[in-house]
């Protein structure tokens, strides 16, 4: 192993095994052909994790374990950070003028969701199947092709054309708001203006629609009562956030560290 990408990790004299570091390097990003950066980056997180456990050690803390999910519970390393955290993080929740402040900002970021009208046409295919996908996307260019030289025929064609139940509607799927469709569809109504059709064919994990936005509701902007809570849990948690990163740092300028760089980010 080349010492110089990948060098020993003691933090205050422990000596990190290469495995650990190892192992963290799987949750790095970094660029292919460079394990060296994604070493480094675990090191990183390594480090600051073996300095946590060392501080939670060193205050004789006993964290009882969590349960995190269904029959899932926190490592005793979790569950000692996490405790450690607790005692050390300490934020109060913000005064109700700062939250109000806060939200005067911008209203406009607090919106109640939208709702679309929209109609689609679809070409079903398992996209994971080349030749099914293509055979799709074929018949749906045509399709869009059709209905670009007859636009007021859409109820039409999806009647005749469509491979969805809406097909006995003409296509029209009624009102939607966020989350009542796949992400990939959701992602297109977000896209076009009311009264516009797909100039393409949208790929979806049920084949290619043509789809169009009948009417668009954008959501109103929410009065201050009703988002209150919601920024005041935000910006508590953004204080801890800070405040944790704030302990973090403290520690790794009181310790002796060989093998991590945090100048890198």
């Amino acid at each position: 192993m080349n010492a110089a990408m990948f060098p020993d990790l003691v933090v205050n004299g422990e000596l990190v095994p290469h495995a650990v570091v190892a192992a963290e390097t799987q949750n790095q990003e970094a660029p292919k052909g460079k394990p060296g950066i994604a070493w480094r980056k675990a090191a990183n997180a390594v480090a600051i994790r073996t300095l946590l456990l060392q501080e939670a050690r060193s205050r004789d803390l006993v964290a009882e374990q969590q349960e995190v999910g269904p029959g899932r519970f926190e490592t005793e390393e979790e569950a000692l950070i996490r405790g450690l955290l607790e005692q050390a993080v300490d934020v109060s929740p913000p005064a109700d003028a700062d939250v109000r402040a806060e939200w005067e900002k911008d209203p406009e970021r607090f919106r109640a969701p939208p709702l679309w009208e929209a109609s689609h046409i679809l070409c079903a295919c398992d996209p994971r199947d080349a030749a099914g996908r293509e055979q799709a996307l074929k018949r749906a260019t045509a399709v869009a092709e059709l209905l670009a030289r007859n636009p007021e025929r859409f109820a039409a064609i999806a009647a005749q054309e469509s491979e969805c139940g809406s097909k006995t509607s003409g296509g029209a799927l009624g009102q939607l708001g966020p989350g009542d469709t796949v992400p990939e569809f959701e992602a297109v109504l977000r896209s076009l203006s009311e009264g516009e059709t797909t100039a393409e064919p949208a790929l979806t994990r049920h084949g290619y629609h043509i789809i169009r936005l009948d009417a668009l509701a954008p959501g109103q902007v929410l009065p201050f009562a009703s988002v209150r809570d919601k920024i005041a849990e935000a910006m508590e948690k953004a204080a801890w956030a800070r405040q944790a990163r704030h302990f973090v740092d403290e520690l790794v300028k009181g310790a002796e560290i060989q093998g991590a760089d945090f100048s890198v980010s």
